[in-house]
């Protein structure tokens, strides 16, 4: 009778929309490829989407900004820098999240940049064929980040977006890194490598991070060996885009980062 009464308890939550997300599992909305190609139109709202977890990445209808999903909240860094907690009847075209619950933390050593905490995580995680959620909070020296502004029809490629991206540059600033760790066979739906996003203590500036150097913070690693991808089905530029065509170098510029030189 007990267990019978837990299996109909957990079956209403489920109905209810209240069950909690899977652990482990990456939910990703659309791919990488169909973003780089323009198809802009969201799909899948933030209502959505925050049932599939409480942390993540991704952008907004009409690629309007950067997304942050931290503790459970959705955050909009719009190309003004500033940023805002959007309707959650909002869509995204893509997005990648998680319900955090971090498997191991990691000191990091003051004057750590994008590069060394890169080379940290791998060494404590070096097997590349798993996905990471990565978050790491702290004080900031500096960060650099950019954003997008909102597009019209018709929309151009992302790589033609972010030659006016506009970049902001913080100093001396508190804040979380939010972003994942994917492995190279998912090229063309997600983006192999390292995707972060940063929004600050006081939840006034973030976006997609181009450098950092941090004054003092803890990297915490969430292991994610389960993967759900959810296509566009109402998106008619989807449906109507060349999927079949390499755009790595696409992504390549459109995920460069700066060196230590140009910083």
């Amino acid at each position: 009778m007990k267990r019978f009464f837990c299996l109909f308890f957990g079956v209403c939550l489920l109905a209810l929309g209240c069950a909690t997300p899977p652990r482990d599992t990456v939910f990703q909305a659309s791919t990488i490829d169909a973003l780089l190609a323009g198809v802009y139109d969201g799909d899948m709202s933030c209502r959505s989407l925050l049932k599939h977890g409480d942390f993540g990445i991704g952008t907004f209808d009409r690629l309007d900004g950067e997304m942050v999903l931290l503790d459970g909240r959705i955050y909009q860094v719009k190309a003004d820098g500033k940023v805002y907690e959007p309707d959650l009847s909002l869509k995204t075209p893509f997005a990648t999240v998680c319900q955090f619950d971090a498997d191991r933390t990691i000191p990091v050593k003051p004057g750590s940049d994008y590069e060394i905490i890169e080379k940290l995580i791998n060494k404590y995680f070096p097997n590349q064929n798993l996905f990471y959620a990565i978050r790491v909070t702290g004080h900031f020296m500096s960060i650099k980040t950019r954003s997008v502004s909102g597009q019209q029809k018709p929309y151009p490629p992302l790589r033609e977006v972010v030659r006016n991206q506009p970049e902001f540059v913080m100093k001396n600033i508190s804040g979380t890194i939010v972003g994942f760790r994917c492995p190279a066979y998912v090229k063309g739906i997600n983006v192999p490598g390292y995707h972060l996003h940063f929004i600050s203590s006081d939840r006034t500036q973030g976006g997609h991070i181009l450098s950092f150097k941090i004054e003092d913070g803890k990297c915490e690693v969430d292991v994610l060996t389960q993967y759900t991808l959810v296509l566009p089905e109402n998106t008619l530029e989807f449906s109507e885009t060349d999927l079949s065509k390499d755009r790595s170098g696409e992504l390549k510029d459109v995920e460069k980062r700066q060196t230590p030189n140009e910083r």
